[in-house]
């Protein structure tokens, strides 16, 4: 068994850059067990003043889209211009066997073996979203271990894929031409939330229609609300293939940088994050309270009884339950 890391140990490590600490940092935060929760809460007090420093994009798309590949292109981009890059890569858990595959670093072979890159992939253990409940930690934990840019990448889109955009400053949207009517097979929701739509494979054959969905797409952004960042989605064609349009979407980030601590929207968003997942906090742990209560308390089995049998309407139940609850 491994000796367990002091505080001292795992905070003087992160702060040296150490990618083994890193990784047994963010093991630590993911942990379920109470003794490790504690330490990890320790060990994120002694580096808090060390975080907040990073560019954070979050990175969605449809399966099959090309979100690893993207990722790997322009991971290395950053990295050649000497930036630190941490990807914090989210696979989807089984619902049955609770497991997942973790093969991101699989399908990065040049960034995972980059000095100046960090990669690791996460399961998201049931949490809706397309992250992990640890996700917000281990992007703090990266930022104390000096990463300049947080490479957030989802599961996928989904109808809870927003939730990622409460954690990221910008989130890029990774969609594909040529497959079907790209306007409808998207949720209008994840449309507005985007700050940049990438038209990835466009190369080859490809690209001509790849040049098509982009003006498609940047007519339909007309009819979207302005952002209150007041930056304006910024619609671009790739190739992650040949690398090709990785230069327009770093001078997209730097722009958009530019703007939002000009204007002041960066603080604040930073702060709305983290009142946000201090509800997110709040809400579990009440959940998890209730749930204690449920599992004990006979009134909830008299209750869901008369539920049962049509004695009770469900509002009277909820009424009877709560204040059981409450008491």
């Amino acid at each position: 068994m491994n000796k367990r890391l002091s505080i001292t140990q795992y905070r003087d490590g992160l702060l040296q850059g150490d990618r083994v600490i890193l990784a047994k940092a963010i093991t630590l935060v993911e942990s379920k067990l109470a003794s490790d929760q504690e330490l990890a809460e320790g060990l994120l007090t002694e580096i808090i003043a060390h975080t907040g420093k990073s560019f954070r994009v979050g990175i969605s798309g449809v399966p099959g889209v090309g979100k690893s590949t993207f990722i790997e292109a322009f991971g290395s981009f950053l990295c050649e211009k000497g930036h630190k890059v941490a990807v914090l890569a989210v696979d989807p858990s089984s619902t049955l066997s609770k497991g997942s595959i973790l093969g991101d670093k699989t399908r990065m072979n040049a960034l995972s073996v980059n000095p100046l890159a960090f990669i690791r992939p996460s399961a998201t253990g049931g949490t809706l979203g397309g992250v992990t409940s640890k996700t917000r930690e281990s992007i703090l934990l990266c930022e104390a271990a000096g990463y300049t840019h947080i490479l957030v990448e989802t599961v996928g889109v989904g109808q809870s894929e927003t939730l990622v955009r409460e954690m990221v400053d910008f989130f890029i949207l990774l969609m594909l031409a040529g497959a079907g009517d790209e306007l409808q097979g998207i949720k209008r929701g994840i449309m507005e939330i985007c700050d940049g739509l990438l038209i990835n494979k466009a190369d080859g054959e490809n690209k001509k229609a790849a040049m098509r969905a982009a003006a498609d797409y940047r007519n339909a952004l007309h009819m979207y609300r302005e952002h209150e960042s007041g930056w304006t989605t910024q619609v671009q064609t790739i190739s992650s293939l040949d690398q090709s349009g990785m230069d327009a979407v770093y001078t997209m980030l730097l722009d958009y940088e530019k703007l939002v601590k000009q204007n002041g929207f960066f603080e604040k968003n930073r702060h709305e994050q983290n009142i946000a997942w201090l509800m997110e906090l709040i809400r579990n742990e009440l959940l998890s309270d209730f749930q204690n209560f449920q599992q004990a308390s006979p009134v909830w089995k008299k209750e869901t009884e008369s539920l049962k049998l049509g004695i009770s309407p469900v509002r009277t139940v909820f009424q009877n339950i709560i204040r059981a609850y409450k008491k």
